[in-house]
């Protein structure tokens, strides 16, 4: 990419979402937990294998644009290592897939391989059974449903969780109207700003890239598995504002988790 070029769009992005935000007190911490990549030196590096179709290929581009924006992190797309409709776990990246799911509730969801509050692996689901309808298959709604799942790979939750409030310029906020306004596809300057202050601190050692790590989940893939049965996902922890489960974990024993954000379809 153009370095003119994208220091020209990261102005941009940081100066629109700057307008639309009133000082980074009027906003809630939406850090994903504690959790965090370990790693060295900032910015770091982290790749999203890419398992999507030539109709996503533009939209994962995006989201890997928007969120090198940052100034702690640059995002690059790598060959994918998975079977899309699998779309298992590789240690030291994120996996980024879309299949045709089945009309099982959801249009997305993103998971994350934990030890402790670091992250170790991460894995984007995009469902093809929606998205290849009129509701969803909108450049808006592919914009929205990328960037957030990407996003929460990164250790980022929601800004906000009511789907009827109205959109707060963030890829990181429930919406019905991705496209507003105001537009939901993008990320803004609190996420930017909730990205430094999750890595902030350095660590002594690194995941990120890694592809061995001791403890019993180095051969437990993360299942988010195309089915209307979520078992896989482990136990809800959390309701969306319609009341529906959208954050489970399972707990494989030795400090070692998986957590699945869930969006529905409406």
């Amino acid at each position: 990419m153009n370095s003119i070029k994208f220091q020209t769009r990261k102005a941009i992005i940081i100066s629109l979402a700057v307008f639309a935000f009133v000082g980074a007190a009027a906003y809630a911490n939406h850090s994903w937990g504690n959790y965090h990549w370990e790693r060295q030196s900032n910015p770091f590096e982290l790749k999203l294998g890419d398992n999507v179709s030539s109709q996503w290929d533009a939209y994962l581009g995006e989201a890997s644009f928007d969120w090198s924006a940052s100034s702690v992190l640059d995002t690059a797309i790598v060959s994918g290592g998975t079977n899309p409709k699998s779309c298992k776990a590789a240690n030291g990246r994120v996996e980024v897939c879309s299949s045709k799911y089945g009309f099982n509730g959801w249009l997305g969801l993103a998971s994350i391989g934990v030890q402790g509050d670091h992250i170790t692996k991460g894995v984007v689901k995009v469902n093809d059974s929606y998205f290849n309808t009129a509701t969803y298959n909108t450049p808006a709604w592919r914009r929205l449903v990328m960037c957030q799942e990407i996003g929460h790979t990164f250790g980022l939750d929601h800004q906000d969780e009511n789907f009827s409030n109205s959109n707060l310029g963030t890829c990181m906020d429930y919406t019905s109207d991705p496209d507003g306004p105001l537009s939901n596809e993008h990320p803004n300057a609190h996420d930017y700003e909730q990205l430094e202050a999750i890595y902030a601190h350095l660590d002594t050692v690194i995941t990120i890239g890694q592809t061995v790590f001791s403890g019993r989940g180095n051969n437990i893939a993360i299942d988010a598995a195309g089915t209307a049965d979520t078992v896989e996902w482990g136990k809800a922890i959390r309701k969306d504002s319609k009341g529906r489960p959208s954050l489970f974990v399972r707990d494989f024993g030795n400090n070692e988790k998986a957590f699945t954000f869930v969006f529905w379809a409406d």
